[in-house]
C-alpha cells in the first residue's frame, strides 16, 4: 500500500440533511466555510447533503423523485413532443391515403 496518500486532518463535522431534518456529528475531511452549534453546545463545520439514511428511499422504503436538475421534467416534455409528432405523421399519413383513395376513385 502507498505512503503518504491518506488524509491526516480529520477533524468533527457535522452533516446536516435539511429535507429530512437529520444531522449527525462525525469525523471528516470535507472543507466548508459553514458553521453549526451542536447539541453539545460547540460549533462546528457543517456539510449541507441532499440525501441522507433519513430521506433516502432504500431506508424509508418510500419512493421520491429527486430532480434537483430537472431532468425528469425535461424527459417528459421531450417525450410529449415526440407523441405530438407521431399523432402529426400519423394524421398527414391518413390524410395522404385518402387523398390517394379519392384520386384513384375519380379515375
Amino acid at each position: 500500500m502507498k505512503s503518504s496518500i491518506h488524509p491526516q486532518n480529520y477533524r468533527p463535522v457535522v452533516f446536516s440533511d435539511e429535507v429530512a431534518g437529520f444531522a449527525f456529528l462525525t469525523q471528516s475531511t470535507a472543507q466548508t466555510n459553514d458553521t453549526i452549534t451542536w447539541e453539545d453546545g460547540n460549533e462546528y463545520p457543517l456539510v449541507k447533503v441532499h440525501i441522507s439514511s433519513a430521506s433516502h428511499p432504500f431506508f424509508t422504503g418510500e419512493e421520491k423523485i429527486i430532480d434537483t436538475e430537472g431532468r425528469v421534467d425535461r424527459f417528459k416534455a421531450r417525450f410529449a413532443k415526440a407523441e405530438e409528432r407521431k399523432a402529426a405523421l400519423a394524421n398527414k399519413a391518413k390524410k395522404a391515403k385518402a387523398a390517394a383513395e379519392r384520386k384513384a376513385n375519380k379515375q
